[in-house]
């Protein structure tokens, strides 16, 4: 174990149990000791099964599927370690559910993506660090420090790796105009634009799209993969528009109802994500799906907020 970092702790709750496992390698030290239990009426238990008195202590877990089970999961966890005095409570939430309920759409909605940071907060943890959030005003719900990770390094090493030259970077709507243009720029790659409209949750109409992708390699990228319905209509008008292949890189890989029936179907090659989200077993078995891990990136930012480094400079 490095001297260094001796004092702190990290734990994992269910959900990102082998993200956990790769960081700790990656930090050179071994997970927290802890239990997680559940009563026969579904309330969670959690126990700390070693000393955290006065150290400094993380906690990796998404709040993906089961949502509600691993968001108060969460809150036990922290409030277990601040009762038994940690000196501090640092929630790595690789992917922040809710998030997409970030503002009233329509009158008597609720704005969830703030409630949860509420709850967080008043749970008294002291630091978020997460990845790729679904919108950046995300940070300026909580009035603690927020670290938004990008995964977009990750990423672009795949896409030089795997893909030659002539690509087209798509966003799929016009709020990820900015994220692709900073990757077709870094890809020396074309920009084009999916055109949308969305008529109620997890179903998009794709209108038009804006921008040359003829004989091109389409690349389309997001922060996440939900349904995949709006991912398939897209990769379906690029190729109606004269793309010669069409591929996916995507964050959080949500991957709900019927998305891998709908991704094997569709003329999508090949899906990227990461491990902020673990496979289910359907998705694990799908071939087009690959898998990059966020360990690294996450590793480095935790030991960087432990000795109060920067960590935005891991992305200049």
């Amino acid at each position: 174990m490095d001297e260094l970092i001796d004092n702190l702790k990290l734990f994992s709750g269910t959900s990102n149990v082998n993200l956990t496992k790769e960081v700790c390698e990656y930090l050179n030290i071994l997970p927290g000791e802890m239990v997680n239990k559940t009563f026969s009426d579904g309330e969670i238990q959690v126990e700390i099964n070693e000393n955290v008195r006065g150290r400094d202590t993380f906690i990796i877990q998404s709040t993906c599927s089961p949502v509600n089970d691993n968001l108060m999961q969460l809150l036990i966890i922290t409030d277990a370690l601040k009762r038994a005095s940690a000196k501090s409570i640092t929630a790595v939430i690789p992917y922040y559910g809710y998030a997409r309920q970030d503002r009233k759409v329509k009158p008597r909605v609720p704005i969830s993506a703030k409630l949860v940071a509420d709850l967080i907060t008043v749970a008294e943890v002291n630091r978020v660090i997460s990845i790729d959030l679904h919108v950046g005003q995300i940070q300026g719900y909580f009035n603690i420090p927020v670290d938004n990770l990008f995964a977009a390094p990750i990423i672009l090493n795949y896409i030089r790796k795997h893909f030659k030259n002539n690509l087209s970077i798509i966003s799929p709507d016009a709020g990820g105009v900015e994220r692709a243009r900073a990757f077709a720029k870094r890809l020396n790659a074309s920009l084009a634009i999916i055109d949308k409209r969305r008529e109620e949750p997890n179903v998009a109409d794709v209108m038009n799209i804006i921008g040359d992708v003829k004989g091109k390699a389409a690349i389309i990228l997001d922060d996440m993969v939900d349904t995949a319905g709006t991912l398939v209509k897209a990769a379906q008008a690029l190729i109606k528009n004269g793309a010669a292949n069409v591929y996916a890189c995507c964050t959080h890989p949500v991957l709900s109802g019927s998305a891998i029936e709908r991704l094997e179907e569709s003329p999508i090659e090949s899906l990227v994500v990461t491990n902020t989200i673990p496979l289910n077993k359907k998705a694990s078995e799908c071939s087009k799906i690959k898998v990059v891990s966020v360990a690294e990136i996450l590793g480095e930012a935790i030991k960087r907020v432990y000795f109060s480094r920067s960590v935005s400079s891991l992305f200049v």
